[in-house]
């Protein structure tokens, strides 16, 4: 099992990741549990077969989840009896007689909860992929248990007594560094979790995390309720300006929701950020953007903002019980950044560039709306259109165009030409039927070694967007590599929301929704490549588990992706030089825009979790921040207070958003040992130590001493700005 210790806030870290997350999902394994004295088996083995949302996985590859017997109904009897399982399997190993050791203690720990686990997977699918107003009922009335079962390990005394002698005889007598790092992790949690508390404190603790899960799952279900009750229908005097596919694909959309013959835009990214690139429709592009960036503070039953001003108020009186002053202090105290003042200095040494280049990218735009006589000022629902005016004056380059080269199935193909020339693995389509799954667009293909056709996993896809699936794109594991009682092989899955095609028409996606899907893929290959021996140490460090999945961005602009998948969809030529060219050229293009959006959302994360909750209004709090920051008014936050999901659906990237930028500085750094060997992005020795180093290890080693071991040194900023286009510090700063 992944890691037990479910974030006592009911979602966050733990088995609860993939639930509630953008980016890496949690891992389940079938080993079955071992703590001593055992559960009686029969007793156990009848109880779990009453349910087959807690029965043991059979069929193919290892046992794969039964997603076409999932039923509703089963879910909340599954997890109820799943955490009352888990819990009897915890006091015996609180409660062994027995002097507590790795095994007893620690191994008995990693192995327990298997019932509840495969519950959880199947918890987590209904929340992110098939969410129903029946389900959201369920996951409301189970978010309270979830954080009490949670609350009932973290604050085990006898366990904690356990785990602590462990590490304190692993700091006298070193064990094998697989198994001291899995100690030192563990202990770590649950001391972060406040198991050293008192009585009381401990009471009140639990009761915070209690009021949390419910608050993280309202603010969810609120915005996903947003997503789905604001939808702009057009008419076809009203497409002027888009390309054909999207309107293929919005017709599409607005007929399966019952208005035939008229185009939908929905309030999900995908839908949005093509129609403000290129709708002429300047009031609609408004309402649309409108719509998109109000979601949960619309002043109406599914507003977020109380609800945020309540998390954050908890979340301060929770870690002050810990000790600490707010709750960044406490949260960053495990990741690379380890304070957030490192991680404020380190967003501030970019931020000033960001603006400045924004400055630039606004006059650009400005010039152009002028010269056609628009009459307007730009404002925040024009930042797209114009750029892509600016992006065809500047760079002939038209992203429709690009678009015409890139296919989602081939794209998928280059994924697996990358996986292959880094990895060595190979992709081979399973046949229909033979691995259940949850929707019939959902396709599974075997991943094995290319050489010795080794069995690494399964790789899942869920591609397309539909009603009940939350927004943007992620990576979730059901079951984690582990190799404890036998080698457990991986079971992974890439998420994301394309609009789905008529029938007939292929899917063609914009080159930032195709660096998105090799960044996700990437997340899917740390998962493939781990080779840890416990659960516990496929755990990511926030700040750190971006860094991979960034990286593999890099290899979709190389030249053996660009000159065998990017095809054109009608006439099979490859992508032209040229095109290619000025895709290359452009690289640097918005950048302004891109790192501005973001790093308004990291630094709006921070100030609200260093911030005394008590003098936060909520009503004024972001735009006084942001007006502290300088914020351009033609720029929005990428992620809105109000529905910054990452950061109010759950823990897993509170205080961490500026993590994707902390990876992006690895990323650059790294992609530069690349660029330097013999043989560039295909260089077989620096690839060998990317996947030995970077990927393989997981969480074994620390980051730092790992990313050490790959380049020879620390990463600096240096080459993030000159990827940026930006002006590089006069000296190099180490990260």
């Amino acid at each position: 099992m992944k890691n037990k210790l479910v974030n006592t806030t009911g979602i966050g870290c733990g088995i609860l990741t993939a639930l509630l997350l953008t980016g890496c999902g949690s891992g389940t394994k079938t080993t079955a549990p071992a703590p001593a004295p055992p559960v009686a088996s029969q007793q156990v083995q009848t109880e779990v077969m009453e349910n087959d949302l807690l029965k043991e996985w059979t069929g193919p590859y290892g046992g794969v989840p039964a997603f076409d017997e999932m039923d509703l109904v089963e879910l909340r009897p599954a997890m109820e009896k799943g955490m009352a399982l888990h819990l009897e399997e915890i006091e015996q190993i609180a409660n062994n007689p027995e002097p507590p050791t790795f095994e007893n203690t620690i191994l008995a720990y990693e192995k327990s909860g298997e019932p509840l686990e495969r519950a959880f997977t199947y918890y987590s699918i209904w929340s992110s992929n098939m969410s129903s107003p029946e389900f959201r009922e369920i996951q409301q009335a189970l978010a309270p248990q979830i954080s009490e079962y949670s609350s009932k390990i973290s604050q085990n005394e006898n366990l904690f007594k356990r785990i602590k002698a462990v590490y304190e005889n692993s700091l006298k007598d070193p064990l094998p560094p697989q198994q001291q790092r899995a100690v030192q992790l563990l202990y770590e949690e649950f001391a972060m979790e406040g198991a050293d508390l008192g009585p009381e404190a401990k009471k009140r603790y639990a009761e915070i995390n209690k009021q949390l899960s419910r608050l993280y799952t309202q603010f969810s279900n609120n915005v996903l309720a947003e997503e789905e009750n604001y939808v702009v229908y057009l008419n076809e005097d009203q497409l002027s300006g888009l390309p054909e596919s999207y309107v293929k694909a919005a017709a599409k959309a607005a007929a399966d929701r019952g208005h035939e013959g008229e185009y939908a835009v929905l309030n999900t990214r995908s839908s949005m950020d093509p129609f403000l690139t290129y709708s002429d429709e300047r009031e609609l592009r408004e309402k649309v953007w409108s719509n998109y960036y109000s979601r949960g503070d619309n002043n109406d039953e599914y507003d977020n903002k109380a609800i945020i001003k309540e998390i954050l108020e908890l979340r301060d009186e929770r870690v002050e019980l810990l000790g600490y002053d707010n709750y960044a202090e406490w949260r960053l105290q495990n990741r690379m950044a380890k304070t957030p003042e490192r991680a404020m200095e380190f967003m501030e040494a970019v931020w000033p560039a960001a603006l400045a280049r924004v400055e630039e990218e606004v006059a650009d735009m400005q010039a152009v709306a002028d010269a056609e006589g628009a009459d307007i000022t730009i404002a925040p629902w024009d930042y797209r259109y114009y750029a892509e005016k600016v992006r065809q004056q500047k760079y002939d380059l038209e992203s429709d165009v690009v678009k015409q080269y890139l296919q989602l199935d081939k794209l998928t193909q280059a994924l697996f030409f990358t996986a292959g020339e880094l990895f060595n693995y190979k992709f081979t389509p399973v046949p229909e039927g033979t691995v259940p799954v949850y929707h019939p667009d959902v396709k599974v293909w075997e991943v094995t070694d290319k050489d010795t056709d080794k069995h690494i996993g399964l790789w899942y896809l869920d591609p397309y967007a539909r009603k009940g699936k939350r927004s943007g794109a992620w990576a979730s594991q059901y079951r984690s590599h582990a190799e404890m009682d036998k080698e457990e092989t991986v079971l992974a899955s890439n998420n994301s929301n394309f609009i789905k095609p008529a029938p007939g028409e292929p899917i063609l996606i914009s080159w930032d929704d195709a660096t998105t899907f090799f960044h996700e893929f990437g997340h899917a290959l740390h998962f493939f490549s781990s080779e840890v021996k416990y659960p516990i140490l496929n755990s990511g460090v926030r700040d750190y588990t971006e860094f991979q999945s960034q990286l593999l961005e890099r290899w979709l602009s190389t030249d053996e992706v660009i000159d065998q998948f990017l095809v054109h969809h009608e006439t099979g030529e490859p992508m032209p030089d040229e095109l290619v060219k000025k895709i290359k050229k452009a690289s640097t293009f918005n950048q302004g825009f891109q790192t501005t959006e973001y790093l308004a959302s990291a630094l709006m994360d921070m100030k609200l979790h260093t911030t005394d909750p008590d003098k936060i209004d909520m009503s004024n709090f972001e735009q006084k921040t942001l007006e502290s920051l300088n914020m351009p008014k033609e720029i929005p936050m990428r992620h809105r207070t109000p529905h910054f999901g990452h950061v109010f659906s759950g823990e897993g990237y509170a205080t961490g958003y500026y993590g994707y930028l902390w990876a992006d500085v690895l990323t650059s750094d790294a992609s530069e040992a690349f660029k330097e060997a013999p043989e560039g992005f295909y260089d077989k020795e620096v690839a060998r130590k990317l996947v030995k180093y970077l990927f393989a290890p997981r969480n074994a080693m620390d980051p730092a001493e790992a990313y050490r071991l790959f380049r020879g040194r620390d990463a600096t900023i240096d080459a993030l700005m000159r990827d940026r286009g930006f002006p590089v510090p006069a000296e190099g700063s180490n990260q």
